[in-house]
């Protein structure tokens, strides 16, 4: 209960919130007109009286009528975990995709909530003349304006994940791996890819640090190249509505050749944030037996205490899938790279292919399928040294 307490205070930091009281408030059973009992009602509205605050959060569903009735209670506006967090999904788009997912998982949030002012939209919709025939309601207004936005910013959703899709394309006929970054919010993901890939990501001590998706080519032992996903960081319970609007930030970990899951294993609760974490990826089906390979990474090694820390290295000393690594100081960043390198050679081979010189179509089709890292140029023939999966090299001996 602590752990979940202290997380929605950092969520709630996380937009700049000044947090001046939290507490656990006991649920038996909710009441359908105001989630608290009436003892429980008074104490609170008695707390928010006493610190002057303006905004309560609750850290749960709230139901429209409950968020009514408790604003009326309490007399300060009220939001629960969903409104919460896409207050902060909203402050962190920066793309133009990630701000199109958070205003239509916005406008889904207050669909079912009918909110009155219709301001906001008149504003995303460049004015109106009239908002609304002849004896048409406010909140008939709102429907009807909620509706067509929402309708909108799907068709724009689509042109823009129609574009990735020819990115990934591209991507797949200069045949890089893939390698997405995935964890539990505030785990270190973007930290761990600023110093693999030399990037400048948004790494703060905050949760949703990171919310559109950052990639970048770096180059492993071997003469690997590799693409370095950045992806947003999960949190336990993250409403069903969410996880779908941001389907397309999650497509890199479905297209993903290795998925890096980085934990915080200082946390107090880092398996449950694990069990979250696969959950999601799980509903994802990236899991699958012939999906991508999982790799744990055990981030925050260097704020473990010793005995900790020596079970943490034996642990990851015995499994080839999981290694510790601290991202702040580099610990074990070159172990994480060698693994990374074992696990891409674990799935292609080095090939030696002679080729005439004049069959352009098998060239081209080594260099779109293959990494080649080799070349002589013959009088008659091109010899290549290229590496390939076993299915690619299968579909290169099938060509004709």
């Amino acid at each position: 209960m602590q752990a979940e307490l202290e997380e929605a205070v950092g969520l709630a930091e996380a937009i700049a919130l000044n947090v001046v009281a939290a507490q656990v408030i006991a649920v038996r059973k909710a009441r359908p007109g105001t989630l608290l009992g009436t003892g429980q009602l008074d104490q609170l509205a008695a707390l928010v009286k006493e610190h002057d605050a303006a905004l309560v959060v609750i850290d749960g569903a709230v139901s429209p009528i409950q968020q009514r009735n408790l604003e009326k209670a309490l007399e300060a506006k009220v939001i629960d975990r969903t409104g919460l967090v896409l207050e902060i999904f909203g402050e962190r788009a920066q793309t133009r995709e990630g701000t199109l997912q958070v205003e239509l998982a916005h406008l889904m949030y207050q669909q079912s909530r009918l909110v009155r002012s219709w301001t906001h939209l008149e504003r995303q919709r460049g004015g109106f003349g009239f908002l609304g025939g002849p004896g048409e309601t406010q909140i008939e207004t709102d429907r009807r304006l909620i509706r067509e936005r929402i309708a909108k910013l799907r068709r724009e959703l689509e042109d823009v994940r129609r574009t990735r899709a020819l990115h990934r394309q591209r991507r797949q006929r200069a045949p890089y791996p893939v390698v997405a970054l995935v964890g539990y919010t505030n785990a270190g993901k973007s930290t761990l890819f600023n110093k693999v890939a030399g990037a400048e990501v948004m790494a703060k001590d905050l949760l949703f640090a990171t919310l559109d998706p950052t990639m970048r080519a770096i180059r492993l032992g071997r003469e690997d190249k590799v693409i370095l996903s950045d992806t947003v960081g999960f949190i336990s319970n993250l409403p069903t509505q969410l996880v779908a609007a941001f389907r397309a930030t999650l497509e890199e970990v479905i297209e993903a050749d290795i998925i890096l899951h980085v934990r915080d294993v200082s946390h107090p609760d880092s398996e449950a944030q694990k069990a979250d974490v696969l959950r999601v990826l799980e509903e994802l089906g990236v899991l699958d037996d012939d999906g991508p390979t999982l790799v744990e990474v055990l981030n925050k090694v260097d704020l473990l205490p010793v005995e900790e820390r020596d079970a943490v290295l034996a642990q990851a000393a015995r499994h080839k899938d999981v290694v510790a690594v601290s991202a702040l100081t580099g610990e074990g960043l070159d172990t994480l790279r060698e693994r990374l390198a074992d696990q891409l050679y674990a799935h292609a081979r080095l090939h030696e292919i002679e080729v005439d010189q004049a069959d352009g179509r098998r060239i081209a089709w080594l260099y779109s399928h293959g990494d080649v890292i080799g070349r002589h140029d013959g009088e008659t023939h091109v010899r290549l040294q290229v590496r390939l999966s076993p299915a690619e090299f299968g579909r290169y001996q099938q060509l004709r």
